[in-house]
């Protein structure tokens, strides 16, 4: 198979320089991290790919059964890496991809060397000792209405999600980016993303792993970015004062600054 063909892999940036990958969140695609690469270009190898059934990856490889789980997200991200070879690579995961992160790590842990969570949630939904930020009748609404008319849920979540009420902008950016997606896969997507749970997960996480959540963010609120920095040994946490679920669109200066002090940090 055609990796780079089916998950629409684009490398740029330093080709001697160590490698990060970039991987987008739910309804995304790697144009979202646009803003974010001109920061890493110069020093690092910077990967891009999409997800099967994401922006521009092959379709025709979608399969309901391997994507209804985080893992057969995590096996694009691995064979990913095998397809370019990387080694000791970082990997930057935006919300689920971060949970995607942490399972191709340990996976793969001789390509992932690190790990970047950004507005990570091993779980949305609450449960005893834990608040996700969701009850599990929020989910199920939330799913219902997805599936029953997902450009209605679109034009209506995105705005929700981005925040930064004026900047209406980037909300629309972030409507258009669902509404691109084939709605027969973002569903299946979706009910993966939302109904996850990753919190023992995390604790089996043993690279270096850097959270970045930020100061207001109704999809992971910041009890979830304490949860994940305390689940993962020796990890960093960060918050950045930022409005949002999505800071590489909305704050990207002080996103990309926390990820090159930390991709610093391991040179």
């Amino acid at each position: 198979m055609d990796i780079a063909r089916r998950n629409n892999v684009t490398v740029m940036g330093n080709p001697r320089g160590p490698a990060v990958v970039l991987a987008h969140g739910f309804g995304c695609d790697q144009n979202m991290w646009r803003l974010t690469v001109p920061a890493l270009a110069e020093e690092y190898r910077v990967v891009l790919f999409d997800y099967v059934g994401s922006g521009r990856s092959q379709a025709s490889a979608f399969s309901a059964a391997r994507y209804s789980s985080l893992e057969g997200y995590a096996q694009d991200a691995v064979e990913v890496c095998e397809a370019l070879d990387l080694r000791d690579a970082v990997f930057v995961g935006h919300s689920v991809s971060a949970m995607v992160g942490v399972l191709a790590a340990e996976r793969a842990p001789e390509r992932i060397g690190a790990l970047a969570m950004i507005a990570p949630s091993p779980r949305y939904i609450d449960d005893e000792g834990y608040r996700g930020g969701f009850s599990a009748e929020d989910i199920e609404e939330l799913l219902a209405s997805l599936e029953s008319n997902y450009l209605g849920w679109s034009a209506t979540m995105a705005p929700v999600i981005m925040g930064n009420a004026d900047r209406p902008e980037l909300g629309r950016e972030l409507e258009n980016s669902f509404c691109a997606t084939d709605p027969d896969m973002a569903r299946v997507f979706a009910r993966t993303t939302f109904l996850s749970d990753s919190r023992d997960d995390l604790k089996r996480t043993r690279v270096p792993t850097l959270v970045l959540e930020c100061a207001h963010d109704v999809i992971a609120p910041r009890e979830v970015g304490a949860f994940v920095h305390a689940a993962i040994p020796g990890s960093r946490l960060v918050t950045l004062d930022a409005t949002g679920h999505c800071p590489h669109l909305s704050a990207p200066g002080a996103t990309n600054q926390a990820l090159t002090a930390f991709l610093a940090a391991r040179r």
